[in-house]
């Protein structure tokens, strides 16, 4: 145990935040750099070294929390970094991006402020790349075999790793011009700078994983060719079917889907826009869904220099804290969150449901009309005289996805079974019902988070591996079935 009484004398402390009036004027990520180092020791040595660690539990990679605080305590960075990447390996990604439910099952957080083991794992892994703890794992043979992963979100690329290090010849096929999926495209920079991802391909590639952008397999290249080419494929595409508005008005210029703006915004700091085809300068913004994605739109359109942005949710205000019986420990409890974006201003508006746009001569939104609602009979009623109309010059549509994308064929042409909820079925080895194809992620799962994301890509991968060697010793953290603790 790395201080038997760390827990009883230091109190949490987390990254600090750069100036809002700083960080908004732009891209950088909100963090103060290196303000985590000094005060991480103490922080790793809050964690009580439980006889149960809840942690595992509420993190489907079952990571070694533990293990690694310890050595974070102590310092050993290089023994820290080596427990940390056993099971996870992107742990700058999720350190970055996950909500950290492993923090929800602390034990620590029954009576006190859970150990901020999110911020433990981004120092580990951030110091790893600094003293060249990360290094390629190079296979000592080949198998011989091949293997196609569509689609390089976090699932992708997991997968990826995992069977180009079990010596199969690996090549990842993405759509966008660039590898990352939605890591690449749909978070924002201030959230994780890209320079994350691009060093992990390059180790990636340095281990002998082959990426093929630009390819989008149903349209360009047909999905029985790919087959054919390939001893197994690995679908990864995700969910990014995005459900949609039917409300009148909908069809007036200036309302977007949020996976059509803030991929713009990223591909201006690529270099490849001087400014976004699609910009919030200036303008009235709405953003439609409380969720993360719609935190991404409202830190974009700040950093765009938005006129107003109202972030509008259906559901009722969550709870500030736990509630002990409808959302008890260990449980990952839907609380009322203050993102860095929300710090950065903005209007957050809940229990309303929007009735109908309204556009200028021109066909562009102006207004956007909307009442309050609340629960009658377990259903969301609008509430009487509680109309309203707001000035809505940018909206975008952030209410989360359906399922995986059938438009490109790719489903039809493998020939796919799908499940009830419209995600691709599976069986307990991530194969679908076609022999030699796979599935991991949310186009397996649906919507869900990166962390769950990344173990389905390990998973996955041993299920392939046994399909073309007849046994595997990579680790499956998962199965198909599992499902996050909640009540």
């Amino acid at each position: 145990m790395a201080d038997p009484k760390g827990f009883l004398n230091h109190g949490r402390e987390v990254a600090k935040s750069r100036p809002v009036e700083e960080r908004v004027k732009d891209w950088n990520e909100v963090y103060v750099p290196g303000s985590l180092l000094p005060i991480i020791s103490k922080q790793a040595s809050r964690c009580m070294d439980c006889g149960i660690p809840f942690c595992h539990n509420g993190c489907p990679l079952g990571n070694l929390i533990p293990e690694w605080n310890d050595y974070a305590y102590r310092e050993d960075w290089a023994a820290a970094s080596e427990r940390l990447h056993a099971t996870n390996n992107f742990p700058e990604f999720t350190g970055r991006l996950c909500p950290a439910p492993c923090e929800s099952a602390c034990v620590l957080g029954i009576n006190q402020p859970p150990v901020t083991i999110k911020n433990v794992e981004v120092s580990i892994i951030d110091k790893a790349w600094e003293t060249g703890d990360v290094a390629p794992q190079i296979p000592e043979r080949l198998s011989g075999k091949t293997v196609a992963v569509i689609g390089s979100g976090p699932a992708g690329l997991a997968a990826a790793q995992q069977l180009t290090r079990a010596g199969h010849t690996v090549a990842v096929y993405e759509r966008a011009d660039r590898i990352g999926g939605l890591l690449r495209y749909g978070i924002p920079e201030f959230k994780m700078e890209k320079r994350h991802i691009n060093r992990r391909i390059e180790q990636m590639r340095a281990e002998g994983t082959r990426f093929r952008t630009g390819i989008e397999i149903g349209r360009d290249l047909k999905a029985t060719d790919l087959k054919k080419r390939y001893d197994a494929v690995v679908l990864a595409v995700g969910a990014t079917t995005a459900r949609d508005l039917s409300v009148p008005g909908r069809e007036l210029k200036g309302i977007y889907q949020a996976m059509e703006y803030l991929p713009l915004a990223n591909k201006v700091q690529e270099g490849d826009f001087v400014a976004p085809p699609i910009s919030a300068e200036g303008k009235h913004v709405v953003v439609i869904g409380g969720g993360d994605t719609g935190a991404d739109c409202v830190g974009t359109a700040h950093r765009q220099g938005a006129a107003s942005v109202t972030q509008l949710e259906i559901m009722p205000r969550p709870n500030d804290e736990r509630h002990p019986v409808n959302q008890p420990w260990p449980t990952f409890p839907m609380l009322y969150k203050v993102t860095s974006a929300h710090e950065e201003g903005g209007e957050r508006v809940y229990s309303v449901s929007t009735t109908h746009f309204e556009g200028d001569e021109d066909g562009n939104v102006q207004w956007l009309h909307l009442t309050e609602v609340e629960f009658i009979d377990g259903r969301l009623t609008p509430k009487p005289g509680t109309e309203r109309k707001i000035p809505a010059q940018l909206v975008t549509l952030a209410m989360g996805f359906t399922g995986t994308d059938r438009e490109n064929g790719l489903v039809e042409q493998f020939g796919l079974e799908l499940d009830e909820r419209g995600n691709i079925a599976r069986d307990a080895d991530f194969q679908t019902n076609v022999p030699g194809v796979f599935v991991a992620g949310d186009a397996g799962r649906g919507q869900s988070l990166i962390v769950w994301a990344i173990a389905e890509g390990r998973s996955a991968a041993r299920g392939v591996d046994r399909h073309l060697t007849g046994a595997s010793e990579l680790p499956a953290p998962i199965r198909p079935t599992d499902r996050a603790l909640m009540v």
